[in-house]
């Protein structure tokens, strides 16, 4: 997976590939080295392939870090593969998706 990161009014991460249980810890390794200054961080996930439930995970351990901070998360361009499983699995009433 391809992680690219975006600092401006909102921190933007757009991720490139498949979100899964070896690329979730990159994601978390990559989400742990930025300082984040924004109150808005957006995962674009435009071209993510595939999220796994580990890919799941990585995502509401990033909320849940972000939440004691007092920041927001959304996720933004999921595709309809992406999106079904943000259904079936009920997150998409746990995250903010747009």
């Amino acid at each position: 997976m391809e992680i690219n990161v975006k600092h401006g009014n909102e921190l933007v991460f757009t991720l490139v590939g498949r979100l899964d249980t070896t690329t979730s810890k990159e994601l978390l390794a990559s989400f742990e080295k930025e300082e984040i200054v924004e109150e808005l961080v957006v995962f674009d996930m435009k071209e993510l392939e595939y999220i796994s439930s580990a890919g799941l995970r990585a995502l509401l351990a990033i909320k849940k870090e972000l939440v004691a901070k007092q920041k927001q998360l959304e996720i933004h361009n999921l595709n309809n593969i992406c999106l079904e499983v943000f259904k079936v699995t009920g997150f998409k009433n746990v995250l903010t998706i747009k």
